[in-house]
């Protein structure tokens, strides 16, 4: 099933490829690419020669082809070539909108004609983009020619050209003219629809109206035969004074279906002297269901006349369409999870485990601590752990099973981190000597990553623990910040947990997390273990002696534990410290353990604001000076809305310090409100009421504090490792029943039966 699934991907991400390939080809079609040029230079020339010497011919005028194909192609156009006529001219709306795929379309269209063609510039033509195609494909928005005894005359209705400009010209053509007929050509009418009130139509189908009085009086003054436009649907013919207003909108496009609206086209033929104008009808016309037909064989048509590529593009969104439908229903879903799967074969037997991680020890954090709690769990159990991990100038001090990689540059404003150097040849040769069975992975990203690509390289399984809300560490990306918090943050841990043969996460809030935005995956809820004697087993002369360091009397004593980072919320904890500090009638003293980029800030706040009598800033303790410092406190102190669980306060809990807290996912399993702490919304006037009724209540306190040890002791380094060697054994067991054959490069045990 994996390899079908893998080849399904394949197939899915090739046709995305082609898709987007295509697309993009498209768009180079569109903008730079043009199979057709300048298409009225020779036309012109074909009517001028056809027309030479001649005062008798004829010409058809169109108007709202739209594109037609069952009605302009097929009927018109044929009765068009029988017609006589000499040439055709499209009084606007030859095309259903001024797309690429339009142009081409009616361009094709217009192949059918037997004779030489002309389009006036309209509003269908200038539209989405459409005026520079035309100009490309056509020629010039407006112009005149003279051919025969006429002079034809095309304006520019659209308002792309000013019309001032073209007024000054007309007037300047008419004047100069020898011609005996002057024919004008305008997409938008000049003159109202005679019979139609404005409930009919809006006027936008008008030409423009501080101007249509203007170019109406010159072209009736110098007695311009006939005024030809579309843009309606139906058919008009009005006079004023000498000159004829023909609004023909019958060519294919949607008409009436009354007296005035129906399929034609209009035939002017000049004898001499003689103008005469009639509308040809065509007698069938198109049930509307036709009509609809034909637009969807239309669509298809001008894609395929744009090329075959628009064809591929259409199959390959289909296929992708086709692969998504059937994953979706065909493929077996099962959200249970297998109770079928046997662990046993695996519980027992020693394992080689390669962790990846971004950072690790000597680097102080609480993914690091989590880190080396399971390696020593796990060591316990008898497996093999290797941990690969970026390289520090100072060592930490079991550097045993570690395998570093050269970092390529720190980053943070302390360079508290540091990129590894994934190119490195080492961190693939140190793997494949090391011949792990599984890999198990601490970020979704970098090293993470690597170790992703390796487990399937090596054909074993990835485990991923998520430790870390993504989302509060936009200020670190050089991403907009509401981009990768809102988004980007998100869409990476769905995506690599779905990678994943099963995740581990510490809280049940980030389970409900991790399903809500769409992981998969098998799910495991495993807080990070503690090392729970190490907090029982510190000596009352240590207490002491660090109350004398740090210069403390009869002070009650408040203790945080985090990275000095923006989000860590420090700045919180400060603000509700310090009211409280103003308030409250029992002596205090505020322990903040830890460093970060904003320690030397935090630390002018503190001078500024005069907190320095309540607040300490102690920056980093080594690792087994913590239980000390907790053994000395009173109260633990904690506003991080950033953990996926706060490591720091079981350790905390199990020195029993009652924990004050501001609600969220990382801290919400532990902290029992009224139990062994509190916890409260982001409101600093509540929560610091909380600190200060654990200070002026010593009995409250106690009660508490007892509560809080006796919750702390299920979260042994122990029980940490067994339970985790349980999860991989049923990771293991679900890969064994996916491919009985392998499992890790190596046959199964005897005892093991595959499903």
């Amino acid at each position: 099933m994996r390899r079908a699934n893998r080849k399904i991907r394949i197939a899915f991400y090739l046709n995305v490829l082609l898709v987007v390939v295509l697309v993009g080809y498209k768009i180079y079609l569109d903008f730079f690419e043009q199979d057709f040029q300048a298409v009225h230079p020779a036309q012109v020339e074909r009517i001028e020669t056809a027309l030479s010497g001649r005062d008798s011919y004829r010409f058809a005028v169109v108007g709202n082809i739209k594109n037609s194909v069952g009605i302009f192609e097929r009927k018109i156009i044929p009765m068009l070539n029988r017609s006589g006529a000499e040439f055709v001219v499209s009084a606007g709306n030859a095309v259903n909108s001024g797309g690429e795929d339009k142009y081409r379309a009616i361009y094709r269209t217009l192949s059918h004609l037997d004779m030489p063609y002309l389009l006036t510039f309209g509003e269908k033509e200038e539209s989405r983009l459409g005026s520079f195609r035309f100009y490309d494909h056509f020629g010039p928005y407006f112009f005149s020619f003279s051919a025969g005894s006429s002079r034809f005359v095309f304006l520019d209705s659209t308002g792309k050209t000013d019309y001032r400009w073209q007024l000054h010209w007309l007037e300047d053509e008419l004047a100069s003219t020898v011609s005996e007929h002057v024919f004008v050509f305008s997409g938008h009418p000049l003159r109202p629809v005679a019979g139609k009130s404005l409930s009919d139509f809006d006027e936008d189908y008008l030409f423009a109206p501080q101007m249509r009085r203007k170019f109406t009086s010159l072209i009736e003054q110098a007695g311009v035969e006939a005024v030809f436009s579309a843009n309606l649907p139906l058919f008009s013919d009005q006079r004023y004074h000498e000159t004829r207003y023909v609004l023909t909108g019958g060519a294919g496009g949607f008409v009436l279906e009354n007296d005035s609206g129906f399929y034609h086209y209009v035939q002017v033929t000049v004898d001499q002297g003689e103008i005469e104008i009639t509308p040809e009808r065509l007698d069938i016309g198109q049930h509307s269901f036709w009509r609809t037909v034909e637009s969807l064989w239309f669509f298809t048509h001008s894609l395929f006349y744009v090329g075959y590529l628009n064809f591929l593009l259409v199959i390959s969104a289909l296929v992708v369409v086709a692969i998504w439908l059937y994953l979706k229903i065909f493929t077996k879903r099962d959200y249970y999870p297998n109770f079928d799967l046997d662990p046993e074969p695996f519980l027992h037997r020693p394992l080689r485990v390669a962790m990846f991680t971004n950072n690790y020890l000597p680097f102080i954090g609480g993914v690091p601590l989590s880190i080396d709690r399971l390696r020593r769990g796990l060591t316990r159990l008898g497996h093999h752990v290797l941990i690969v991990s970026p390289s520090y100038r100072k060592k930490s001090d079991d550097e045993g099973d570690i395998l570093r990689v050269g970092s390529l540059l720190p980053m943070g404003q302390q360079s508290e981190f540091r990129v590894a150097n994934i190119f490195s040849p080492g961190l693939y040769r140190g793997l494949y000597r090391f011949r792990p069975e599984l890999i198990h992975v601490h970020h979704p990203f970098w090293l993470g990553s690597i170790g992703v690509f390796l487990a399937r390289r090596l054909n074993i399984p990835v485990v991923y623990t998520y430790h870390t809300r993504l989302e509060h560490y936009a200020h670190y990306v050089p991403l907009p910040g509401p981009l990768f918090r809102n988004l980007v943050s998100h869409a990476l841990v769905r995506r690599f947990a779905n990678r994943c043969d099963g995740v581990v996460v510490p809280t049940e809030s980030t389970a409900d997390y991790l399903r809500v935005l769409g992981v998969r995956q098998p799910i495991y809820v495993q807080p990070t273990g503690i090392d729970h004697d190490r907090f029982q087993t510190v000596e009352e002369k240590d207490i002491r002696d660090l109350k004398r360091r740090l210069g403390l009397k009869d002070e009650k004593v408040l203790v945080s534990i985090s990275r000095l980072g923006e989000e860590k919320n420090i700045d919180f904890m400060l603000d509700a410290v310090g009211d409280l500090s103003r308030r409250c009638t029992v002596p205090f003293r505020f322990l903040i353990i830890g460093d970060g980029p904003e320690h030397e800030r935090l630390q002018m706040r503190i001078s500024e604001e005069n907190l320095a009598d309540c607040v300490t800033l102690l920056g980093t303790v080594p690792p087994e000076e913590i239980p000390v410092y907790c053994r000395l406190g009173d109260i633990f102190l904690f506003a991080s809305r950033s953990e996926t669980q706060g490591m720091v306060i079981l350790e905390a809990m199990a020195a029993g310090l009652p924990v004050v807290a501001v609600r969220s996912s990382g801290i919400d399993d532990f902290v029992q409100d009224g139990v062994n702490g509190f916890k409260t919304p982001l409101n600093r006037t509540r929560w610091s009421g909380c600190i200060e009724k654990l200070l002026t209540d010593p009995l409250t306190r106690q009660t508490y504090s007892a509560n809080a040890r006796a919750f702390a002791r299920h979260y042994g380094v122990e029980q940490f490792g067994r339970n985790i060697n349980e999860f991989y054994a049923l990771v293991l067991a679900g890969r064994a029943e996916e491919a009985p054959s392998q499992v890790s490069g190596q046959a199964l045990p005897e005892n093991h039966v595959g499903k």
